[in-house]
């Protein structure tokens, strides 16, 4: 919560603070907040930012495909490594220099990007190929396939080392991707053969439960900057959606499902993490809509029903948008003292 000079005089005319306080006061914060490191910002150079990274980085991923095509991997390992000298040079100096921390460290970000092309093309050119054989064609992580295991191992080192020297959250995004299908990959060397999908399920819900308990550390220890954002959306992303897709299960065990998405309500008030709160009202919809389709089987009442469900879920974030200060309040004068200790100091994002 943020408060204005206007506030602080206000409160100093009711009487709350003196004058001499608010002087002081008003002194240290000026102090302060020249001191703290600027925070990104969400405009328009922002977005242009991230933006012209992200096709960069796609861009070069498909030149670097092109290339091992036509020259093999020598060449791809060769492409890669240069590109991730240049970017990481560029980065540097932005960085260090210029002192564009953004656009400096989403150079930097490419240059990491860089390393499982780069892992790709030694692999291949060397034969350092696992049991599940050479991939067909590099297409990138999205294709799973246990011979990625090299690469992704090679983007969450690179993204560590980036980490260590430049402070910049976006790095987190590139090491809880590779993690997130690592787990995958990973599964597939448990199972000792590919595309069992049930084991990769297990293996992305044990994964995503370690990637939460990671954030909550980091957001509890890190001063300037979100790096805990991208380690709660992937592990979000990779327990939830591991339990989600679950081919079956009791009606006992879907109650628990639901009981768990309204536990991640409440855990998004706790954290201050708004994915928690996203995936617990999708969970809560899937329930209710898989109930809905069991009570009116066969019915015409089935489309009224769940378009009571999304206007009743519709009404809930309006009341909760309308008094989340008043709930906030509420949870916190009622929350025991050793809870109040594990919650992050930082809990806006």
């Amino acid at each position: 919560m943020s408060y204005s000079k206007t506030d602080l005089r206000a409160a100093s005319e009711a009487g709350i603070i003196s004058p001499g306080q608010l002087e002081s006061l008003l002194t240290f914060l000026q102090v302060r907040g020249s001191a703290s490191p600027a925070t990104a910002k969400f405009d328009v150079v922002h977005v242009l930012w991230y933006a012209g990274a992200l096709i960069v980085i796609s861009a070069m991923g498909l030149f670097s495909t092109l290339a091992f095509a036509q020259m093999g991997g020598k060449a791809l390992t060769a492409t890669a490594l240069i590109y991730a000298a240049v970017f990481a040079y560029a980065g540097h100096y932005l960085w260090t220099v210029k002192n564009l921390r953004t656009p400096g460290g989403l150079l930097i970000a490419i240059a990491v990007s860089m390393a499982p092309l780069a892992v790709y093309g030694m692999q291949h050119e060397f034969g350092l190929w696992n049991e599940f054989g050479k991939p067909d064609s590099l297409r990138g992580p999205l294709w799973l396939k246990g011979s990625w295991f090299p690469m992704e191992i090679a983007t969450i080192a690179a993204s560590a080392v980036a980490l260590r020297f430049y402070r910049f959250p976006f790095f987190t995004f590139i090491m809880a991707l590779a993690l997130w299908f690592l787990s995958m990959d990973l599964a597939q060397w448990i199972v000792g053969k590919p595309h069992n999908w049930e084991i990769s399920r297990q293996v992305s819900i044990w994964l995503g439960l370690a990637m939460l308990a990671a954030a909550v550390v980091v957001n509890a220890r890190q001063r300037a900057g979100d790096f805990a954002f991208w380690l709660y959306l992937f592990g979000v992303l990779a327990f939830w959606g591991g339990i989600s897709f679950t081919t079956s299960g009791t009606a006992l065990q879907k109650a628990a499902y639901c009981a768990m998405n309204v536990g991640f309500l409440f855990l998004a008030v706790f954290l201050g993490r708004r994915v928690f709160a996203v995936a617990g009202t999708i969970g809560i919809a899937l329930y209710l809509g898989d109930l809905a389709a069991v009570v009116f089987k066969d019915s015409l009442l089935f489309p009224f029903a769940l378009s009571l469900i999304g206007v009743a879920i519709i009404a809930f974030g309006l009341y909760y948008h309308r008094y989340q200060a008043a709930i906030t309040a509420w949870v916190d004068a009622r929350m025991p003292a050793m809870l109040k200790r594990l919650r992050p100091a930082d809990t806006g994002a």
